[in-house]
């Protein structure tokens, strides 16, 4: 009976949409900022300028690039 339920589950998993992406690129020095603005760099994948990591489009991530606005360059990617 759980292999039925976990092949029922992987199949609606499958079928899932695919989220909302955005792709985030560092444009400023976290250089002579607050430390939870650096820490927060990092936690979106970013530690130098000119990188870009593509992420999903949450709440949370949202939250996390409003606090860094001035130090990245956010586009939709899809």
């Amino acid at each position: 009976m759980a292999t039925a339920k976990k092949a029922a589950a992987k199949k609606t998993a499958a079928k899932k949409k695919p989220e909302a992406t955005v792709r985030v690129t560092q444009t400023g020095s976290p250089i002579r900022r607050e430390k939870s603005q650096r820490e927060t760099l990092i936690g979106l994948g970013l530690n130098k300028i000119g990188r870009t990591r593509e992420l999903e489009d949450t709440p949370s991530v949202r939250g996390m690039i409003r606090k860094v606005r001035h130090m990245v360059r956010v586009e939709e990617a899809s």
